[in-house]
């Protein structure tokens, strides 16, 4: 039985032309991408020992074996940080002490007051598997009319996979998927990703479940907002990590002047302010 470690280190060989880091082609191969060979040659160990990494036989690779291995796949900071990630869970250390219960809710005081001096700027604070946790008036106000905030406990992750205005909302829809996804496997441990998914699998579909095997890293570019009240948004993104709470602090801002234009114009609408969602 696989591992999410050696799926990732799979996908990524099998992604990866030999041309592409100057390596020889060696003609017809029976799949695509690196040959084993090539992807152990390159990381300093042998093949039978890649695939048992592969395979799901070895799950506690040394950290030096990590490391070279992001080095043969020419990883990217991100993916590096996954690859450590996987083998973390895959060695067990992150269900040690396992928490079944899902995330806590309550966002502290200190954040909120972060939160509260971001105003009048657009802001939310999230946990990795998009429970929306507190957010200012201004994120409240971009949202309005999207259905995002619709729900008592709203969360993303739910809102992009099950709600069809999602799709009309995010029109680089794929690319927000792919990053929901991605980071329920960041959650506060991996039984609490497995409980939402218990709960969200069944609506959500293949489309969740196939990017949950792909392991696609995402970019997190400019975010794009098609907006019911006919605005288009730009916004570029800067996340700030809460990570005794394994939470993060979100911040949307204006790529261009017609954003800053139509956020003023959204916010001016709105009579709300800082909401904690408990």
């Amino acid at each position: 039985m696989g591992t999410p470690l050696g799926d990732f280190i799979r996908i990524k060989r099998d992604s990866i032309q030999p041309e592409s880091l100057g390596l020889p082609d060696h003609g017809r191969r029976r799949s695509p991408g690196l040959r084993r060979s090539d992807l152990a040659g390159r990381a300093g160990i042998s093949v039978e020992y890649l695939t048992r990494l592969e395979q799901g036989r070895d799950r506690n690779p040394s950290l030096s074996v990590v490391n070279a291995v992001a080095d043969a796949l020419s990883l990217s900071p991100a993916e590096r940080s996954h690859l450590r990630y996987l083998a973390k869970i895959t060695g067990g250390e992150c269900s040690a002490h396992p928490r079944l219960a899902p995330p806590p809710r309550r966002v502290r005081p200190s954040v909120l007051r972060t939160l509260r001096l971001l105003e009048p700027g657009v802001a939310v604070v999230t946990n990795r598997l998009g429970d929306v946790l507190a957010h200012t008036a201004a994120y409240a106000a971009v949202m309005e009319g999207t259905g995002l905030l619709d729900a008592e406990a709203p969360n993303l992750t739910r809102f992009v996979f099950t709600d069809p205005r999602a799709r009309t909302l995010f029109p680089d829809w794929s690319d927000v998927a792919d990053e929901q996804a991605f980071d329920l496997w960041h959650g506060p441990s991996i039984e609490n990703a497995e409980w939402l998914l218990a709960d969200l699998a069944p609506a959500a579909g293949p489309e969740l479940t196939r990017r949950q095997n792909r392991h696609v890293v995402p970019l997190r570019g400019t975010l794009r907002l098609a907006h019911p009240s006919g605005e288009e948004l730009r916004l570029d993104r800067e996340f700030l990590d809460v990570p005794a709470d394994d939470q993060q602090l979100l911040v949307l801002l204006p790529a261009d002047d017609a954003t800053a234009q139509a956020v003023a114009r959204l916010r001016s609408r709105s009579h709300g302010g800082l909401r904690a969602i408990s």
